[in-house]
């Protein structure tokens, strides 16, 4: 399997930019069908997208500004967007005069890393991905040629969350697992709290008596729950000043395995109204690792068998 990467990883490589810097460069990549990435420097009245190289101009028609667009199944939005960003293209036509733009198509270059990468991605498969956008239900990433999927707001981490910008940016590199694949929608769905370990993996990083920082993520009539890590939280007494994703630092009183609890004591509670950067990700699963059958993360003292098992 050929592995593409998300748009905008190629553009400030030697490679591309040894074949974007001259008409010989365009030529050889003409010939040999190669994915390259340049500015998007408009996107005029028609919706075309324009591409300066320096020595001459390039142009993705509309049409061919992405899979779906001439079908009307993906919006002109997508096309605009892409002004001051990276685009992924291969080279269809070169005129004989520099002076003629170089005719230039982004959905071909997604139709070869739907065929050569996508299509023979797994349920279970571990792929690095870019972020593009958030929305209240999950987190859009670039699986690879501006070729879009979706993280579910649930499947982001354990540890519920009210919006994804708590753990992601626009533009973060993460990994996640491929989850469903819809072969004949052509679309990846994917999950990533796999990733960020067991709650025993999680738990072994903490000992009773540490005060440490949390962060508050739901408020029950029993208790609050305190974030310790995205896939672990505990449970601290109720507080009428507590606030949804306010930092806090607690002490630990005792971690049970066996029930899969985390008790906690608030010792201060922070200003809220500040913004919370989300926290650099912790992965449990080596980097070398491409791909999961399986992932239980109930403690193994617990008897449950909370996980996810992939097709």
């Amino acid at each position: 399997m050929e592995e593409f990467l998300p748009e905008g990883k190629l553009i400030d490589t030697a490679e591309n930019r040894a074949f974007t810097g001259t008409r010989e460069g365009l030529l050889t990549a003409f010939k040999t069908g190669r994915v390259l990435e340049a500015l998007c420097v408009l996107c005029d009245n028609r919706h075309n997208l324009h591409i300066d190289f320096g020595f001459c101009k390039g142009i993705i028609p509309r049409d061919e500004g992405a899979i779906g667009i001439s079908e009307g199944q993906v919006r002109d939005i997508a096309l605009i967007s892409r002004v001051n960003k990276p685009v992924s293209f291969i080279v269809t036509e070169l005129p004989d005069d520099v002076s003629g733009a170089v005719v230039l198509s982004r959905r071909k270059a997604q139709e070869l890393a739907q065929e050569r990468y996508i299509s023979h991605l797994r349920p279970g498969d571990i792929i690095n991905v870019s972020v593009t956008h958030l929305e209240q239900f999950g987190c859009f990433v670039d699986l690879a040629c501006g070729i879009p999927s979706m993280i579910p707001i649930d499947s982001i981490s354990v540890s519920r969350i009210s919006h994804p910008s708590a753990r992601f940016e626009v533009g973060d590199d993460i990994r996640a697992v491929v989850k469903v694949i819809d072969r004949a929608l052509n679309r990846v769905t994917l999950t990533h709290k796999e990733l960020l370990g067991t709650w025993d993996e999680n738990a072994a990083l903490f000992s009773p008596h540490d005060t440490v920082p949390g962060v508050i993520r739901s408020i029950e009539q029993y208790g609050i729950f305190v974030e310790l890590l995205p896939n672990l939280a505990g449970l601290a007494e109720i507080r009428p000043d507590a606030q949804i994703n306010q930092k806090v630092s607690v002490y630990i009183k005792a971690i049970i395995p066996e029930k899969m609890k985390i008790k906690l004591a608030f010792v201060e509670m922070f200003q809220t109204g500040t913004v919370l950067t989300p926290e650099p990700f912790k992965y449990f699963t080596p980097t070398d690792t491409r791909r999961i059958t399986d992932w239980t993360y109930a403690s193994a003292a617990s008897g449950r068998n909370t996980g996810t098992t992939f097709a």
